[in-house]
């Protein structure tokens, strides 16, 4: 059987910068207008655009428009995926122990 590893690769990217994690964390507290995290990530407007996409490319995080905003949210089905993904290398290697 092919396994797709891409999604999951996807997934793990999202995960791999201290910048995408501090939103995730800043979105724990709930959703968030892209104008919010702009001022409290101090980062310029194409970069947090770059680290957005990533983390609602890989489904781990929402994005709700409403006018010119776009408001962003943790996607509790994407981290449900991320956490699968773990659990399964988890389970597939349990057996090399």
């Amino acid at each position: 059987m092919q396994i797709d590893y891409e999604e999951p690769a996807r997934v793990f990217k999202a995960f791999c910068d201290p910048n995408r994690l501090k939103i995730l964390d800043i979105l724990k507290s709930g959703e968030h207008c892209a104008c919010k995290l702009l001022e409290i990530m101090d980062l310029s407007q194409s970069t947090l655009s770059h680290h957005m996409k990533l983390l609602t490319d890989a489904g781990v995080v929402n994005v709700r428009k409403e006018g010119k905003w776009s408001h962003y949210s943790i996607s509790e089905a994407g981290m449900q995926k991320a956490i699968a993904y773990l659990h399964e290398l988890k389970l597939s290697g349990s057996g090399n122990k």
